[in-house]
């Protein structure tokens, strides 16, 4: 007789459970209720092997809000539309462009940024 393999479902092992104070007295209401952590990779990024992350030097991108330290997250897989600012290589070095029906020039679009995280510190 010849057995199978049995496929189990395997249990997450993320808990998010807070476990059980060892204290005395009353404790809060909200020990039993904990968030998890917010994994910003799952939360922004939606093609992670097209998907990378530049950090602005300087501040001469100013005009379309990109300030220094900035970190642009930026797809390669996305094609670009109207409005939308990208990261398209002039000259050998990387620029920050908003794409525009009015322009006529041919663009080496590198990748089309999603997000702009900024620091407020």
């Amino acid at each position: 007789m010849i057995e199978l393999d049995k496929h189990l479902i395997k249990k997450p092992e993320n808990n998010h459970r807070v476990q059980r104070p060892t204290q005395t007295g009353f404790s809060s209401p909200a020990t039993h209720y904990s968030e998890p952590r917010i994994d910003l990779n799952e939360v922004l990024v939606s093609n992670s092997s097209s998907t990378f992350f530049i950090r602005v030097i300087d501040n001469s991108f100013k005009e379309n809000n990109v300030l220094s330290n900035d970190v642009l997250i930026v797809d390669k897989s996305l094609s670009p539309k109207i409005g939308q600012l990208v990261v398209a290589t002039v000259d050998d070095s990387f620029k920050i462009i908003k794409i525009d029906s009015a322009s006529n020039t041919e663009l080496n679009i590198w990748g089309v940024i999603t997000y702009i995280i900024k620091p407020v510190l």
